[in-house]
């Protein structure tokens, strides 16, 4: 089973993917900070990361993922409240792998991660 986890510091943005991801056979875990992810992925990395642009530390999160090791293997999405250029190339650059946008639905989440839920990584 894929892991996900979903950083986000806002609660029902979490239950309601963690809801429709769970049930595409994710294995979802859940950080409302930074440190929190962190921590987590020290523990045992994802196999997928999606961490909200709005948080103030983001870019240092997908950073440090990367940096930790197999988080190069990681697949991180980076989740803008709309489809800026320049908040993409800094998550691009900072090292996520593509781009989600939010609000997000059934439908979306299922279109973007329902073909990587089944993949073994």
């Amino acid at each position: 089973m894929q892991r996900l986890m979903i950083v986000d510091d806002s609660s029902v943005i979490r239950k309601v993917a963690k809801r429709i991801l769970s049930g595409l056979d994710f294995l979802v875990s859940e950080a409302d900070t930074g440190h929190q992810a962190l921590m987590h992925c020290q523990a045992q990395l994802p196999h997928i990361l999606i961490v909200d642009a709005t948080m103030p530390d983001a870019l240092e999160i997908i950073g440090a993922v990367r940096q930790l090791p197999g988080g190069a293997a990681v697949r991180i999405y980076y989740c803008l409240v709309e489809a800026d250029l320049k908040s993409m190339m800094q998550g691009k650059r900072a090292g996520a792998d593509d781009f989600l946008i939010k609000p997000f639905d059934r439908r979306i989440l299922t279109s973007v991660f329902g073909h990587l839920s089944k993949a073994v990584a």
